[in-house]
């Protein structure tokens, strides 16, 4: 009888030492290799006057990572979080557009900064009159749990075309980091289009062709009403903006050279926001399968974009195609000249 309680015991304790072992080696793969190479992340204040210069281990940020998706789900209570000091902050940086310029990539590539925490959702809070009538704490709880030190970011690519918006924005904060990604005019305004179309199709409904709705059928001119070819008149939304912001408050992004070359679009964004430069090759990688690079945050978590990312464009007419590049020309200059930034479209 003796013997086989100490034969029991003696499998019991196996057991536990191997859930003990096994618990330990899940801890060190899950901060992952960027702890040994970047041990320490110094956050250096530039947004809304002076700030502590505080450092945050890595492994600190990036357990925060998996405690604030529990916190973000309810599962905590209001001493849980006390004790992390987390709190919900306004944002101190907005993407503010441009749709189907690549908002969503920015975000989640801006992501993997261990300072930099976003809303997992588009808000709408400032272009959406009933949204903005619940006041700024209600915009506030919208937030992502986040140290004070980090930097939250929020994206709503209807803000940029939205006239009530900069203003909004500008009574809230007025020194806020804008960010603006945009793409060729005339391939975001078929990418726009082409949204719309997967919409119809999934509903069964029938839609125009793009060249239908890019061209007035009475001039054969370009379509100045059809929003798609609007929004991409980036020019005149600027404009607006630049009545509450002065230029140095926005930073362009080239959309089209975050796909097939994001690393140095994102070192421009980091030393825009006067992060200290985290975000490396080890963090992007190019799946030949979806067409575009994922992320890599460590060497257990790695993410693609959703699915409906990359959707295939619709065959135009090279003609109408033509027609709206010399259109939105003089437009694209104009952009080049008040932003400083000249891109490589024709």
């Amino acid at each position: 009888m003796l013997f086989k309680q100490q034969a029991w015991l003696r499998q019991k304790l196996l057991v536990l030492g191997s859930l003990a072992v096994g618990s330990l080696l899940y801890l060190v793969a899950r901060v992952g290799s960027l702890d040994r190479l970047q041990p320490i992340c110094p956050i250096e204040g530039r947004f809304g006057g002076a700030r502590s210069q505080a450092e945050f281990p890595l492994r600190a940020l990036q357990f925060k990572r998996g405690l604030l998706h529990e916190f973000r789900k309810g599962n905590s209570s209001k001493e849980q979080i006390h004790l992390h000091d987390l709190v919900q902050q306004l944002p101190k940086a907005i993407i503010i557009g441009v749709r189907k310029g690549g908002t969503r990539a920015l975000l989640e590539m801006l992501n993997l900064h261990p300072a930099v925490v976003k809303a997992s959702q588009e808000i709408h809070f400032f272009d959406n009159d009933e949204n903005y009538a619940k006041g700024i704490e209600w915009y506030r709880k919208k937030m992502p749990f986040s140290y004070p030190q980090q930097i939250t970011i929020e994206k709503s690519p209807a803000y940029f075309i939205t006239e009530e918006v900069p203003e909004r924005i500008y009574k809230m904060n007025s020194s806020i980091k804008l960010l603006i990604i945009v793409r060729e005019p005339t391939t975001r305004a078929i990418s726009d289009y082409t949204q719309v179309l997967e919409g119809k199709e999934r509903k069964n409904k029938t839609y125009y062709k793009f060249e239908k709705l890019a061209i007035d059928s009475n001039t054969c001119e370009v379509n100045t009403k059809y929003k798609a070819v609007r929004t991409s008149i980036y020019t005149k939304h600027l404009e607006r903006w630049l009545k509450y912001f002065p230029i140095e408050q926005f930073h362009i992004v080239d959309g089209d050279r975050l796909i097939t070359e994001p690393l140095p679009e994102l070192q421009l964004v980091e030393k825009f926001l006067n992060l200290p430069p985290r975000i490396s090759q080890y963090n992007l990688y190019f799946n030949a399968t979806r067409g575009f690079y994922c992320l890599r945050f460590n060497i257990i978590f790695n993410k693609c974009l959703a699915g409906s990312k990359g959707r295939i464009h619709p065959e135009v007419d090279p003609s109408v195609i033509t027609k709206l590049r010399k259109f939105f020309h003089p437009f694209n200059q104009k952009f080049y000249q008040i932003t400083g930034r000249t891109l490589n479209w024709p």
